[in-house]
């Protein structure tokens, strides 16, 4: 195995590759990947297996006779290690149990007789797609780099079903092109020896949750500590986010651990009533080693800034660019102080709490408890008798759930508790949405309900796994504008094993109405001071988003005056134009517009690309 035409390649957390069987038809075509500053890893017969761009920090290859492991990502797993799993591989699907001992966040690929077997993570954060170029079934890391070797336009209807608010699983997961297939999170994807068959095949599983919190606690600490560890062993500066609350200041207390010096960083919030630097500034007065920066918080960017100046290249639309400026405007200054990678708290939200869905069948489990919990939530969340009763008697199957919202896209935003206690937010979709896109997203709906099973049977691990992955989709790209910006972020709690850990928790330990994240305070219990762990609040950032929404309406007028989506008759840009006049507009504050605004930056995105690809 060796690596050929290497150059510098892309900065650190920007991997992205195609790989290739070891077939002569399947070198011909991998050549038409190779572009200036790529990198090839070779099949022992010295044919391309991977081309592409990373970094020499974030692979690690290893063969023994017939077979040939690759890690691209972030793993502490070293080339003897993988050395000895590749002398020992038989069978592919021996990888299984491998690549769930791992902690990390990476992509494995293997070659073993002629076959290929390429994956993701379970949390979805990094994917993997494939397609038929030539004759020959190529993967990759990206839909758009096989869809631009395929000479693909966007299917309509695959924006259609973006546009809806929001799009449910597994609606969300496909790619924008119909020849290009989307490999699940949970899955792998086998290609046969004959270089074209290739199939799916599933090599995690989320655990059961019966586990008590004081059992499951510290192991959660160990793969919190273990996730951290991997991204801060080599020492260095890295830097950390501080908002104050618990899932950052958690980040920030492991890596003070580490051999590393540490930067922490904070975004005191517009808000008057945003207590985040208070909290901030208590954690910080407990870590004297770390080095604690405060950002002017009137220079933080506004959600909606610099939409039309946004030049990523995507491979789907997101959200995210809603607040990309915020999220990386402070990245130059950390690197400017040496950070070589950013630690986030992003994903704490989804594994250390849980949805309120798992209510729906430990009512019918534990009644009494159930009863009294829900009395609970129903304070909390200001949820009405008559409709909590109503969201409980609701026994619908998942594809009927879904072939029914097929037909209310119209309907008014669901009640809160609907969303809370069923399979997630019914998706809508808006005015300014034509006839056209409502019958595509129908015909979308419709397609997948009779055969679409949910993520798990338990609805409420259900909707948590679906957020996370619905979450992962957008970090993967924010991953991506990071490294290019400078600096290349890490999430260690949507590392697999921190999320494993997590989910095994009974739920009614996980979610409660009478404690806040109980499953962080308990693994970070004698880490955390207990003064930092009693917060129980948490910043909304509603201020910034309202004040963008009115500051930025030109850019929004000028963004729907030559819309993309228009042209595909996807949207109806008077309507659209008339909002950004009336930024105040009752619902606008509920982010309604997010995913009109992703598609419409992404297509524009992706028409500027082209422009500059001769």
């Amino acid at each position: 195995m060796t690596e050929l035409h290497a150059s510098a390649g892309t900065g650190l957390g920007d991997a992205d590759f195609t790989v290739f069987p070891d077939r002569a038809d399947a070198a011909a075509v991998a050549r038409s990947f190779a572009r200036p500053g790529s990198r090839t890893l070779a099949h022992a017969s010295g044919r391309p297996w991977l081309v592409g761009h990373w970094h020499d920090d974030e692979v690690v290859t290893a063969s023994a006779g017939d077979a040939a492991l690759t890690v691209i990502g972030c793993s502490p797993v070293g080339a003897g290690e993988l050395r000895r799993t590749a002398a020992r591989l038989r069978d592919l699907a021996e990888l299984d149990a491998f690549a769930r001992s791992l902690p990390g966040s990476f992509h494995l690929v293997a070659a073993l007789g002629g076959r290929l077997r390429v994956q993701g993570t379970a949390s979805g954060l990094r994917l993997v797609f494939h397609a038929e170029i030539d004759g020959v079934r190529v993967a990759a890391t990206r839909a758009d780099t096989l869809a631009a070797a395929l000479g693909l336009d966007p299917d309509p209807q695959e924006l259609a079903v973006r546009l809806l608010w929001p799009a449910p699983y597994p609606l969300f997961e496909t790619s924008l092109w119909r020849p290009v297939t989307a490999v699940p999170p949970q899955d792998a994807l086998l290609v046969a020896a004959d270089g074209r068959s290739a199939r799916h095949t599933r090599w995690w599983t989320p655990p059961d949750p019966v586990r008590p919190l004081a059992e499951v606690a510290p192991l959660i600490r160990t793969a919190l500590e273990e996730a951290v560890d991997a991204r801060t062993r080599q020492g260095g500066v890295v830097s950390c986010d501080l908002s104050g609350g618990l899932d950052s200041t958690s980040v920030c207390f492991l890596a003070d651990r580490s051999p590393a010096r540490v930067v922490a960083g904070t975004w005191p919030g517009r808000d008057p009533a945003d207590s985040d630097l208070h909290w901030a500034e208590l954690a910080a007065g407990h870590l004297p080693d770390v080095e604690h920066v405060i950002w002017d918080a009137d220079a933080s960017p506004l959600v909606y800034e610099d939409l039309l100046g946004i030049d990523d290249l995507l491979d789907e639309p997101t959200i995210g660019v809603m607040d990309r400026s915020r999220a990386l405007h402070h990245l130059p200054a950390l690197a400017a102080r040496g950070s070589r990678v950013h630690l986030t708290g992003i994903g704490g939200d989804h594994v250390a709490w849980c949805s309120e869905a798992y209510y729906h069948r430990l009512l019918r489990t534990r009644p009494l408890f159930g009863v009294r919990q829900l009395r609970g939530f129903r304070a909390l969340w200001d949820w009405p008798l008559g409709g909590t009763v109503r969201a409980l008697a609701d026994s619908r199957p998942y594809g009927r759930w879904l072939a029914d919202a097929a037909g209310r896209l119209r309907d008014p935003s669901p009640s809160s508790v609907a969303t809370g206690l069923g399979w997630g937010m019914a998706p809508r979709l808006f005015d300014w949405a034509t006839a056209d896109t409502e019958r595509l997203a129908r015909r979308a709906l419709l397609d997948a309900a009779p055969t679409a099973t949910p993520l798990h049977p338990d609805r409420g691990m259900h909707a948590d796994l679906e957020q996370i992955r619905s979450t992962t989709r957008i970090i993967r790209q924010w991953d991506r504008m990071a490294a290019r910006a400078g600096l290349p972020m890490a999430h260690p709690f949507l590392d697999d094993r921190v999320i494993e850990a997590c989910l095994a928790v009974r739920p009614a330990e996980r979610v409660t109405p009478w404690a806040y994240k109980p499953v962080l305070t308990a693994a970070m219990r004698g880490l955390v001071p207990e003064a930092c762990l009693r917060r129980t609040t948490k910043a909304t950032a509603a201020m910034d988003a309202a004040d963008g929404l009115r500051d930025h309406r030109a850019d929004l007028l000028a963004m729907w005056a030559d819309s993309q989506l228009a042209r595909f008759g996807l949207v109806d840009g008077a309507e659209l134009r008339r909002l950004a006049r009336r930024p105040t507009s009752p619902g606008l504050s509920d982010a309604i517009l997010y995913s009109t605004i992703a598609a419409e930056v992404w297509l524009r995105g992706l028409s500027r690309a082209r422009a500059r690809t001769p």
